[in-house]
């Protein structure tokens, strides 16, 4: 007979593996990575596979499904940890200075950061708008750089799906 607490530790395992493959795999998707998420998807169906004929044989053993109840939530977490440690992609951040006197687009060209300027109306009155595209494993570089130079500044990002032209997509032809 083989040992209960070694079935629960082998379900658990199998299924943080399997959502955290899953997790990735629906991220490259969104990513438009379709090759590399139709090879995670391979594996990553094998192992689900696994753990759930594990849990599926053993029905009568609700720590079992425990287990894999389990797994799944920290696969969910451990995939997102994953994947933000990997930081695929870019992120446009858009900032709005306090003021228009501000020397914040020269230091973030100065760094080596592609960055549009134009003036905005705020409530209080005129405001400095830029915006840059930055990859997602230097966004936080690039928050630090902006909140010391512009601590009042709002700052918004989000991930594009999508660009073309400009200075970053000459950088990518290379």
């Amino acid at each position: 007979m083989t040992n209960p607490v070694w079935i629960v530790a082998l379900i658990l395992g199998i299924n943080i593996t399997y959502v955290s493959m899953f997790t990735l795999r629906l991220i490259l998707v969104i990513k438009g990575k379709r090759t590399a998420a139709a090879l995670l998807s391979t594996v990553e169906v094998f192992v689900y596979l696994v753990g759930l004929q594990l849990v599926l044989n053993n029905l009568s053993t609700p720590i079992y499904m425990a287990a894999y109840c389990i797994g799944f939530g920290l696969g969910v977490y451990l995939g997102s940890r994953i994947e933000e440690a990997l930081a695929l992609g870019y992120s446009v951040v858009q900032v709005i200075a306090d003021t228009v006197n501000t020397s914040l687009p020269d230091q973030l060209r100065a760094n080596g950061y592609g960055v549009t300027v134009w003036q905005g109306e705020g409530r209080s009155g005129p405001r400095l708008v830029m915006q840059v595209l930055v990859k997602r494993s230097a966004e936080k570089k690039l928050l630090d750089s902006i909140s010391a130079v512009a601590p009042k500044a709002f700052v918004i990002s989000h991930e594009p799906r999508h660009f073309r032209g400009g200075f970053w997509a000459k950088l990518l032809e290379k």
